[in-house]
């Protein structure tokens, strides 16, 4: 069954990458079939992905979702992410990479990437996590999952705050004044699930999921699902 774009149109995806065998196998990749994705750039670097982003901008086909490596020539993707959220924060960053190198995976989401996918998933799992960066979720890979997971677990509180890499992240939970159904979908987000899981769950609309989560960052002075993600289990809440 197609997945279906929350938009009109299909979702504006932007590739980033040094290969460029990879990045038109990609582009064929995401457009092939009823996937509801339109490759409208393509960069060989974060210089080059900023110049397009621009043009792409006058152009007024500003891409709704970046790929983005990790390791690539005169600006690396980390760098590329940070410098796209802060200056387009609209766009969302998935990075896509075949380096899982714990300080890649940590770097990458303090840039604020939404998501952290490997180049060996399935063209399946790609889509898929395309269009849940798209909706507002934080697509992991389990393996990356894991990782966040172990090291909340195992490192010191400050450190496990700087995880999280926001500005003005609240360290005292009991004062921050979330309502018990804020709480509960903070416990879903920890857990990796999406909007979709947690209305099911819930049995409430995946607007109103929507509208919780927005609340919750806002009242948290967070930035993404990712970070809510963090705060909720340094914080004891999963």
């Amino acid at each position: 069954m197609p997945l279906q774009s929350p938009d009109d149109g299909p979702v504006r995806v932007l590739l980033v990458d040094d290969q460029t065998l990879l990045r038109q196998g990609f582009q064929r990749l995401l457009e092939l079939g009823e996937n509801h994705l339109k490759v409208v750039g393509a960069a060989s670097d974060g210089v080059e992905a900023l110049a397009t982003i621009e043009r792409l901008e006058r152009e007024n086909r500003l891409p709704q979702v970046v790929l983005m490596d990790i390791r690539m020539p005169r600006m690396d993707g980390v760098q590329a992410t940070a410098r796209v959220r802060t200056r387009w924060p609209s766009i969302r960053v998935l990075m896509l990479t075949t380096f899982d190198n714990d300080e890649y995976v940590f770097d990458g989401l303090r840039a604020g990437a939404s998501g952290y996918m490997l180049k060996d998933i399935s063209a399946e799992e790609l889509v898929a996590a395309i269009h849940a960066a798209h909706r507002g979720e934080s697509p992991l890979q389990p393996s990356i999952a894991a990782k966040l997971v172990a090291r909340l677990r195992d490192a010191p509180a400050e450190e496990a705050a700087s995880t999280g890499g926001a500005t003005g992240t609240r360290s005292d939970a009991e004062g921050v004044e979330l309502t018990e159904r804020e709480r509960e979908i903070l416990r879903y987000l920890a857990r990796g699930s999406s909007n979709r899981e947690i209305g099911e769950a819930l049995y409430i609309t995946e607007g109103t999921v929507k509208n919780h989560v927005s609340n919750i960052l806002s009242k948290l002075a967070l930035r993404d699902r990712t970070q809510a993600a963090l705060w909720a289990r340094e914080h004891g809440l999963v």
